[in-house]
C-alpha cells in the first residue's frame, strides 16, 4: 500500500477507534484524526514486527485493518492518559 492509502485508512480507523472508545477528547476531531492516521502506522509497524504478519499489502485485508484500529485505540487511550486532565472542566 501507498502512503495515501495509509492515510485513508487511519482516518477511517480513527474514526472507527473514537466510536469504539466514545467520550471527550483533549484534542476534538483533529487530534483524534491525527491520532488514527499515526495508530495506522503503528499498528501496522506493530503487526509487521512483532506478529510477523505484514500488512502492507492489501487493504482491503482485514488483518490490516485490525492492526489499524488497535493501533488507533492505543493511541488514543495514551493521549487521553496523558493529555485528557490538562483541560479545565466546567
Amino acid at each position: 500500500m501507498g502512503i495515501i492509502s495509509w492515510i485513508v485508512l487511519g482516518l477511517l480507523a480513527g474514526a472507527i477507534a473514537k466510536v469504539l472508545l466514545p467520550g471527550r477528547d483533549p484534542g476534538g476531531f483533529i487530534g483524534t484524526t491525527l491520532i488514527g492516521i499515526a495508530g495506522a502506522f503503528v499498528g501496522g509497524w506493530i503487526s509487521a514486527r512483532f506478529f510477523d504478519r505484514p500488512v502492507a499489502t492489501h487493504f482491503y485485508d482485514g488483518a490490516t485493518w485490525m492492526a489499524a484500529i488497535g493501533g488507533s485505540l492505543v493511541l488514543l487511550i495514551g493521549y487521553r492518559i496523558l493529555f485528557g486532565h490538562s483541560r479545565s472542566r466546567h
